[in-house]
């Protein structure tokens, strides 16, 4: 999927690589489904807990975090609220899982994963993964293109944001 908008892209790509860590997380539930707890020594699981607890909790919690204080809060300025209101919604639902499955990442990494940490770990990140995956394809279907669509250089009638070219600016 490309986007005219820079935003629009940024944003979709971001989107590729959060997928990609998803498929991640669901190859090695799969792999141990029947096993039980992953070798954490084994490289792939050790890089794997390694980046959930540094990226899960910094980037996805980054991104929701420019969306919601960006990209909804100019779309509301511009009399635009409802899709950022439903989105941020499932933020705020995804927050919590993806904390509390960085920290059992960082756990596991650092100590192993005992049998209560483990079923929580696959319990938590099926859910993460199952929510991840439908709330990026709302977002690439439905936000982005729209985020596309619209004439960001005119004045949102309450807005804080000047156009989208600011908005790029302020991003980390």
């Amino acid at each position: 999927m490309n986007f005219s908008n820079r935003i629009s892209q940024r944003l979709h790509e971001e989107h590729r690589a959060t997928i990609a860590l998803v498929e991640r997380i669901e190859n090695l539930l799969a792999r141990q489904r029947q096993s039980g707890a992953p070798d954490v020594n084994d490289r792939g699981t050790a890089q794997l807990l390694a980046d959930l607890s540094a990226g899960l909790e910094i980037e996805v919690l980054r991104h929701f975090a420019f969306e919601e204080d960006k990209i909804f809060a100019f779309l509301e300025a511009a009399g635009d609220a409802a899709i950022g209101e439903h989105l941020t919604s499932e933020h705020q639902a995804m927050r919590p899982l993806g904390i509390r499955l960085a920290a059992l990442a960082r756990t596991a990494g650092a100590q192993g994963f005992d049998a209560a940490g483990w079923d929580e770990f696959r319990r938590l990140g099926s859910d993460l993964c199952e929510r991840l995956r439908a709330h990026v394809d709302k977002e690439d279907m439905a936000l982005l293109p729209h985020c596309s669509r619209r004439r960001w250089t005119r004045k949102p009638k309450r807005g804080s944001f000047r156009n989208m070219s600011r908005m790029l600016r302020d991003q980390p």
